[in-house]
């Protein structure tokens, strides 16, 4: 068993022009969870983001979009952990990943950015990659210079109807994610994919 999750990321860039983007899909995943839990959302202008807090066996886990846009999510992360004291460790940050196909979604531990600005921004403000991500796949244009026009904006239908299965499947290993059974979550997030 790894640390206890005891802060949840979602990222993506506020305002209604973002709302339904891929690169929200962050933002997305966490009002699901939020829904789930029956907790709302409200500004926390010492953090910079919306915030949340859910109850799991005596543990307080917050729940937070960064109001700072994707390039500065980092700001908000770290007011986040200082304020409550909170390592890397027992943070995990969902995201938009280009890597994977639209219905996948993969949970791992560190590594790198993969250039996206947002890991980017938590890397440099926390000094540190060790860090757990919930990737959610959102496919790649096939061009890298088309990156940028493509996650902001909408998936099609049929990615955003595999994008929305799979963001309620990965919701199933909530439970085991938040009391830090990460292998047991990977397990069954990742066998599901592979069938």
């Amino acid at each position: 068993m790894e640390l206890p999750v005891r802060l949840v990321v979602g990222l993506g860039n506020p305002g209604e022009k973002y709302a339904s983007t891929r690169h929200n899909v962050g933002f997305d995943w966490l009002d699901r969870l939020a829904s789930s839990q029956r907790v709302a959302f409200t500004l926390e202008t010492r953090f910079r983001g919306l915030c949340a807090r859910i109850m799991l066996a005596d543990t307080d886990i917050w729940l937070l979009k960064p109001q700072t846009y994707m390039n500065a999510s980092g700001m908000s992360v770290a007011a986040v952990c200082r304020y409550y004291k909170i390592v890397p460790e027992q943070m995990l940050v969902v995201h938009d990943e280009l890597d994977l196909q639209p219905g996948v979604i993969k949970l791992k531990s560190g590594g790198g950015t993969g250039g996206h600005n947002g890991l980017k921004s938590i890397v440099a403000d926390l000094s540190s990659q060790v860090f757990w991500r919930l990737r959610i796949g959102v496919g790649h244009p096939g061009d890298r210079n088309q990156v940028v026009d493509y996650v902001l904006h909408p998936p099609r239908r049929e990615e955003a109807a595999l994008i929305d299965e799979a963001i309620d499947h990965s919701m199933q290993v909530w439970s085991l994610i938040a009391r830090g059974d990460f292998a047991a979550a990977m397990q069954r997030l990742h066998t599901r994919q592979e069938n």
